[in-house]
């Protein structure tokens, strides 16, 4: 058998040739604030399109009010209740984790 020089993997030729890989940029705060606003902008675009595509009126009673609305806003109007049902379980949540962790630290 004869030594035939092997060849190094691709990530070790760069730093042989006396180049630095460059750095990846730092993922900040007001990059994330930009980012989620964007996705934000681009879900309140989507609703505002749904809403305008569903404008037939719908009945709709709650505890013996009666009136009708857009189905696209009783939609809207359920899917936010559902979110501020979600919203205060999770506060209660936090707030348990919270109490329970307070009294560890203070029987430690």
């Amino acid at each position: 058998m004869t030594d035939t020089p092997r060849s190094q993997p691709p990530s070790a030729e760069p730093h042989e040739q006396g180049v630095t890989p460059k750095p990846r940029p730092r993922t900040t705060r007001t990059g994330m604030v930009w980012m989620t606003t964007a996705v934000a902008l681009l879900l309140l675009v989507l609703l505002i399109i749904f809403i305008l595509q569903n404008q037939q009126s719908v009945e709709v009673r709650w505890f013996g009010l009666t009136g009708w609305v857009p189905l696209g806003v009783a939609l809207l109007i359920a899917a936010v209740g559902g979110g501020v049902v979600i919203a205060i379980a999770g506060i209660a949540r936090v707030t348990q984790l919270r109490m329970n962790a307070r009294r560890i630290r203070r029987d430690s």
